[in-house]
């Protein structure tokens, strides 16, 4: 299968992508990512995970978009500003993490998988993977510029900068430096991976930006009289 017309504008920093989706094709994006498509191009809001999963945490939504009377295009804009990557998946997984997914073709499976209380928990509220199989285009984005790991052996990412990984990958989440370094330091919990296989790292991350600009908030004072 060949990989959709698509170009990715804008990049690393306020990346940008323009698909031309063709007649018969269903395009996978992310909710609220469309910036402008043809009039041609329908849309449906899909849940991925169901009800059970969306009390949980676990579930994904995504809007489903598809032409009718020939060949559509339609402009993605991520959330965050930060760079997108493409990959052609043929039988081969990717684990994204729950923020970085952006948009699939129809052939691509998203399986949203949970990580537990404990993984979910430490590494950040609602944490989970997102298991990406089946054949197709897989897009995804970053916070920030993104870099590509080639991992023989072992490696340590903070999960903050995980953007995805890929099977063949084993991992486990743990402390950095114990509890006072979590609560002081700024640093928290980390993914170790051992194995063969690629590391998509983000150079941003969001905790990390939150915690910078707290000192700049604004407190308003209470009169005590």
């Amino acid at each position: 299968m060949n990989s959709l017309s698509h170009k990715i504008e804008a990049n690393p920093e306020f990346s940008f992508l323009t698909v031309e989706v063709p007649e018969g094709e269903k395009l996978k994006v992310e909710s609220a990512a469309m910036a402008s498509m043809d009039t041609n191009l329908k849309m449906k809001v899909r849940a991925k995970g169901g009800f059970k999963r969306l009390l949980s945490g676990e579930n994904l939504f995504l809007n489903e978009f598809w032409a009718e009377g020939g060949a559509g295009e339609i402009s993605i804009a991520p959330g965050p500003s930060g760079d997108i990557v493409h990959q052609k998946i043929d039988g081969n997984e990717i684990y994204l993490a729950s923020g970085a997914f952006l948009a699939s073709t129809s052939g691509v499976r998203l399986d949203t998988k949970w990580e537990g209380f404990a993984k979910g928990f430490f590494s950040g509220a609602g944490f989970f993977l997102i298991k990406c199989g089946g054949v197709g285009d897989l897009w995804f984005n970053s916070y920030g510029a993104v870099i590509e790991v080639d991992v023989k052996g072992d490696y340590v990412v903070d999960t903050g900068h995980i953007m995805g990984f890929s099977a063949g990958l084993d991992y486990r989440i743990s402390k950095m430096g114990g509890y006072k370094s979590l609560f002081f330091s700024g640093e928290g919990f980390v993914s170790r991976f051992s194995g063969e296989g690629k590391v998509w790292v983000q150079t941003k991350k969001p905790n990390a930006f939150v915690w910078w600009a707290s000192q700049y908030r604004r407190v308003e004072r209470r009169n005590s009289n």
